[in-house]
C-alpha cells in the first residue's frame, strides 16, 4: 500500500495513532500528544495494512512483557540531526535510561544536550523509538510528549522486577 495513511489502535496507555507511508512507519502518537505531527495530514484512516498489523502485534507483545525491542521498517521525518538522535534512541537497551547529556556525548557533540532534548521531544515514533528512556541530568523524569504519567508507566513496564523496589518514581 502506498501513500500516507493511519489507523488508531488501543493500548494500555490509551489510543495510539499509527501513521505509515508506503511500507514504513512514520508516526506513532498518543491521544492528546503535546507536539502535533509535522505532517500536513495523517492521510486517510484505513482498517489494516501489513505495517500496521506488525506494529500492533509488536506493541501488544511489548505491553505484555514479551518484547524488548521492535523490528519494524521506520522512516521518521525530521532534520539530519533529529534523525541521528532518534537512531541513537533505538540503541538504548530496554530497561535502561540515558540523560540528554549522555546522548549528546555519544553523538560527539557534548555541548548539545538542549538540542538533543528538543529532538527527543519531536520524536514522531513514540514507544518504538524509545524517547521515554531519556531522563534529566539528575535522573528525574522530564518532559514527555505523551505526558509524564505515560512516561512513568513505560519505564515501570520495562523495569526488571528486582530493581522496582528501590525506584523513586
Amino acid at each position: 500500500m502506498t501513500g500516507v495513511r493511519h489507523v488508531i489502535t488501543g493500548s494500555p496507555v490509551g489510543d495510539l495513532t499509527l501513521v505509515a507511508d508506503g511500507d514504513a512507519l512514520i508516526g506513532l502518537y498518543f491521544e492528546g500528544h503535546k507536539r502535533t505531527p509535522r505532517l500536513p495530514d495523517l492521510g486517510p484512516r484505513v482498517d489494516d495494512g501489513a505495517v500496521f498489523d506488525a506494529t500492533a502485534r509488536q506493541l501488544g507483545e511489548y505491553f505484555d512483557g514479551e518484547r524488548t525491542a521492535f523490528d519494524l521498517p521506520l522512516a521518521p521525518r525530521g532534520s539530519a540531526f533529529e534523525r541521528r538522535v532518534w537512531a541513537l534512541l533505538t540503541k538504548i537497551p530496554h530497561g535502561e535510561t540515558r540523560t540528554y547529556g549522555q546522548l549528546a556525548v555519544e553523538l560527539g557533540e557534548p555541548g548539545s544536550a538542549q538540542a538533543v532534548g528538543n529532538a527527543n521531544g519531536w520524536n514522531p515514533i513514540s514507544i518504538v523509538v524509545p524517547c521515554h528512556r531519556v531522563v534529566g541530568a539528575t535522573g528525574g523524569l522530564t518532559g514527555y510528549a505523551g505526558g509524564l504519567e505515560r512516561k512513568r508507566f513505560l519505564l515501570n513496564l520495562e523495569e526488571p522486577p528486582a530493581e522496582a523496589d528501590g525506584r523513586l518514581f
